[in-house]
C-alpha cells in the first residue's frame, strides 16, 4: 500500500493507477478537515477530484485504531444510488476504486462548506436547504436494500465513543481543556449506574442488524453547501440499522444548535416513515451527551448552564426508552 500524506509528492501520485492516459497531474491540497480518512483535492490538465484514502487510524486521532475497508463501505454505499435521482444528486460521483491502496476517487463538489455554522447563535437557515435534510433522508430511509455489508467493525469503534468512553470516570480526556467546569459537571453521569445501564441497552440495539439503510453520521459536517444545493458525505459509518438512529443524531444536533423546536415539525412533513418516538429520543439523548462529554467535540455557543440542562434532559431521555 502506498500511504499518502498532504505533502505526497504528485510523481507519488501519479504513480497510482487512478489516472487517465497522458493526464498530467498539476497540484494537490487537502481538501477539508476530515476526521476519519485523508482527503485531497487533485487537479490535472483535464479535471478536478477528490482522492480519499483509508488507513489503519482514525485521521484527527491517530492513536485511535480504525478498519482500514472502511473505504469499501463509502463505495458501496454511493453505488446504490446509481439509479435513484435525488439520492444521486445529492452525492459525489465514483470515479475509480483502488482496493490495493484503499482509496476512492470521487467527483470533485467544488470548495463547499460544511454545515457547522448551525451552532452560532445568530445561524439563519436557507428553507431550501434545511428541507434538502428532510428529502434526503426521506429517499434514504426508502431505499430497498440488501446484502449491505454488516460494517460490524466500524459499528465496534463508534459505539466505543457513542456508549461508553464519554461514560468513563477516568477516560483521560480532561474535558476542563474544553470548558472549566465541565468535567465536574461530567462526573454525576459517568457515575450514574442507571443511565449506563440504559445505555448498554441501547447500545446492543445500535450493534444488531436492522432493515433500513443508515448513513450512520448524519450530522451538519457531513453535509456540504455547494453552488448546486446540498450533498451528503462521509459515508463510511452506513449500516442496516433502525431508521430513529439518523433522525435522533440529526435531532440532538437541532438540540445543540438551539434551533427552533417548530423546525423540527418542518422536518417532519417531509420525512414520511413512521418511527419510534422513544427510540428516537434515546438516540438523540446518547448523541447530546457523547458530544458534551466525549471526545467527539463540536464548535458549540453554549455556556456551562446551556450543557447542563441538555445533560439533564439527555438522561431524562435515555432513560424513558
Amino acid at each position: 500500500m502506498i500511504d499518502l500524506t498532504e505533502q505526497s509528492s504528485l510523481e507519488l501520485l501519479h504513480s497510482l493507477p487512478l489516472w487517465k492516459q497522458n493526464e498530467i497531474l498539476i497540484s494537490s491540497e487537502s481538501a477539508g478537515d476530515s476526521n476519519m480518512n485523508l482527503v485531497l483535492r487533485v487537479k490535472t490538465n483535464s479535471r478536478s477530484v477528490i482522492l480519499k484514502q483509508s488507513k489503519s487510524f482514525v485521521r484527527k486521532f491517530p492513536q485511535i485504531p480504525a478498519p482500514i475497508e472502511r473505504i469499501e463501505i463509502e463505495l458501496r454505499y454511493y453505488q446504490l444510488f446509481e439509479d435513484d435521482e435525488l439520492l444521486s444528486s445529492c452525492s459525489p460521483k465514483v470515479i475509480i476504486y483502488n482496493k490495493e491502496n484503499h482509496i476512492l476517487l470521487l467527483e470533485d463538489l467544488g470548495n463547499g462548506t460544511d454545515f457547522s455554522a448551525i451552532y452560532a447563535p445568530d445561524y439563519t437557515w436557507d428553507i431550501n436547504d434545511f428541507h434538502s435534510l428532510s428529502q434526503y433522508l426521506n429517499s434514504l430511509h426508502d431505499l430497498q436494500v440488501s446484502n449491505f455489508p454488516e460494517n460490524v467493525e466500524m459499528k465496534k469503534l463508534n459505539h466505543e465513543h457513542l456508549f461508553h468512553y464519554p461514560f468513563m470516570e477516568e477516560n483521560g480526556f480532561d474535558l476542563d481543556t474544553i470548558q472549566p467546569g465541565l468535567q465536574d459537571l461530567s462526573l454525576a453521569y459517568k457515575r450514574d449506574t442507571q443511565l449506563k445501564s440504559a445505555l448498554e441497552l441501547l447500545g446492543k440495539r445500535y450493534l444488531s442488524q436492522g432493515t433500513t439503510l443508515l448513513h450512520g453520521d448524519f450530522y451538519p459536517a457531513s453535509w456540504l453547501k455547494t453552488a448546486n444545493g446540498v450533498k451528503f458525505i462521509d459515508t463510511e459509518f452506513a449500516y442496516m440499522g433502525d431508521r430513529e438512529f439518523d433522525l435522533g443524531v440529526l435531532f440532538a444536533h437541532f438540540a445543540l444548535a438551539k434551533m427552533d423546536a417548530r423546525l423540527q415539525s418542518d422536518f417532519l412533513k417531509i420525512y414520511q416513515h413512521s418511527y419510534s418516538e422513544l427510540l428516537v429520543n434515546a438516540y438523540l439523548g446518547m448523541e447530546i451527551m457523547r458530544r458534551l462529554i466525549g471526545i467527539a467535540q463540536l464548535p458549540l455557543s453554549l455556556t456551562l448552564a446551556d450543557k447542563k440542562l441538555l445533560l439533564e434532559r439527555a438522561r431524562k431521555l435515555i432513560l424513558a426508552q
